[in-house]
């Protein structure tokens, strides 16, 4: 069998800020990739040669001391070369007699190119459109036997190709949405000019995955944290497709999740997806050893080391299991092996606090190799109901980190409440899936208000609504007014505690989506 990963292309690390972009647009067609620092071993590589090389771009001049270099052993991988912006610089750089040097006029933002000479690069494009700039070097001399396919105004060398090999370089970014028929760019590159068929599909990805879990566990067992979100719930499903019931999850109730959560996620568990399912109310807990803490950073803290004494509890005195599962998608990886370096921390609520270690398991990540949408569109095949799938991001503190002060019980119900209305209410008008993450803030101040003929003195909650394509960037969602006036009125009226509601218009950046 063909596996997806068979066919692929290797993507070397420069240090730009969009290198999970530029993944994301190969895989978009269907192309299997991996992002690798810029100073990999390439004879890491020889027992399964990548289909093709991607140079990214970087935030340093090829000229500076200690900028990343171009491993020439890249030409002979037999495999053909795109150079995107520093990657292309690099190339130019290294190979005689190219030369590069920093530009007089600076060029961020959009800017027209021009096509100069067709080529399989452009293909089916027209012959001027939009790309995004973001460059303060410039070429002044092409290698021997590149020569120029585009230019734009201010960048007479915009793209360049070698003219008997399939080497080619672009000025600009293509992986960026700003960059008009920069997805057709990629797909060129990868379909066309690498000839890969686009094996990488949700159906292949899970073909190839469930054969690998059986491989890797054997005659094992697996014991899975649910923590009622897309990641986990995919990476469980994918093992019990795979394993059956030498699967466990354990799915914690934390006092913090949405209201009726616990008990409507696990109807889905049982239900639905008939996953074996130990469910653990320990919400009087959490909510005991949260109670008057307002450090967001010790909410994590403990909300983290208390699911580890709940978790490992659960499953005391069953020696069976021999793998302990994680829903760490590829974003996660790449953190870990960035071209600066392992990165010095690692996101709570993808590393379970030690717990292998602890227990002695072997972990299982079934979804490292996947980003976020494509973990949605996996469960999407594997049956997992849509409105469950396409659920907006949710904390892994949950909502103890969209309490702006201190936890109470108190404060949590009526976070509850409101967020409850705010949901329910994007879902009646059809607004929740032009959403990308929308979410309600309990915030640390009280107000005074009328209701009726008296006079209340009560909490105000933030409302944001966010669209985005990936969570990088985003702008607030610019949701009916006399939607939002309908959405304030009813937390008002039904939410006993809370008298002012607010909406939040910043975008990211400068803001974040969450506020802690």
């Amino acid at each position: 069998m063909i596996k997806p990963e068979d066919e692929w292309i290797l993507i070397l690390d420069y240090g730009s800020q969009y290198n999970q972009l530029i993944a994301r647009r190969v895989r978009e067609s269907q192309v299997y990739c991996e992002i690798h620092p810029y100073n990999v071993d390439l004879k890491t590589f020889e027992s399964r040669p990548p289909s093709g090389v991607i140079l990214s771009g970087g935030p340093m001049s090829v000229n500076e001391p200690g900028a990343p270099e171009l491993n020439d052993a890249v030409f002979e991988l037999d495999a053909p070369v795109l150079g995107i912006c520093y990657g292309l610089q690099i190339m130019t750089h290294s190979i005689s007699p190219g030369s590069v040097s920093h530009a007089e006029k600076r060029e961020f933002g959009r800017a027209r190119i021009s096509v100069l000479k067709r080529n399989e690069l452009f293909a089916g494009l027209p012959d001027d459109s939009i790309v995004w700039m973001s460059h303060g070097d410039h070429i002044v001399t092409l290698p021997e036997q590149f020569e120029v396919i585009a230019r734009t105004d201010n960048a007479p060398v915009a793209a360049v190709k070698h003219s008997l090999r399939p080497v080619y370089g672009v000025q600009f970014h293509p992986e960026v949405v700003h960059t008009e028929y920069g997805r057709e760019m990629l797909h060129n590159f990868v379909r066309n000019i690498c000839g890969l068929k686009g094996i990488w599909t949700p159906g292949s990805f899970i073909e190839s995955t469930i054969e690998q879990i059986r491989e890797a566990v054997g005659d094992g067992n697996v014991v899975c944290g649910l923590s009622g979100g897309v990641d986990s719930t995919v990476a469980a499903t994918l093992i019990h497709r795979a394993i059956g019931d030498r699967l466990l999850c354990v799915f914690v109730n934390n006092g913090v999740l949405r209201k009726n959560e616990f008990e409507d996620v696990q109807r889905l568990y049982t239900e639905k997806l008939k996953l074996p399912v130990k469910a653990v109310d320990a919400s009087t807990l959490f909510l005991d050893r949260l109670e008057g803490v307002s450090d967001p950073e010790k909410k994590r803290k403990i909300i983290g080391n208390t699911f580890i004494e709940v978790f490992d509890h659960a499953i005391s005195g069953d020696d069976r299991f021999t793998h302990l599962a994680q829903g760490t998608l590829y974003p996660d990886v790449i953190e870990s092996v960035s071209f600066r370096g392992p990165s010095v921390t690692i996101k709570s609520h993808h590393n379970v606090g030690g717990l292998p270690e602890k227990m002695n398991l072997k972990l299982l990540e079934p979804l490292r190799e996947l980003f976020k949408d494509e973990v949605r569109k996996v469960g999407l095949a594997l049956d997992i109901p849509k409105d469950f799938i396409s659920r907006h991001p949710f904390p892994g503190p949950g909502l103890s980190i969209r309490i702006l002060s201190d936890v109470t019980r108190e404060k949590v119900r009526l976070l509850q409440e409101a967020d409850a209305i705010f949901i329910e209410e994007l879902r009646t008008r059809t607004l929740y899936d032009s959403v990308w993450q929308a979410l309600v803030v309990l915030l640390p101040v009280q107000s005074v208000g009328v209701m009726g003929d008296e006079r209340t003195y009560e909490y105000v909650v933030g409302l944001r609504a966010v669209t985005s394509v990936d969570g990088m960037t985003a702008d607030w969602a610019h949701l009916p007014y006399e939607f939002l006036g309908h959405v304030s009125n009813r937390i008002i009226n039904e939410v006993k505690g809370i008298n002012r509601v607010v909406y939040d218009i910043s975008s990211k950046p400068p803001a974040t989506i969450e506020w802690e």
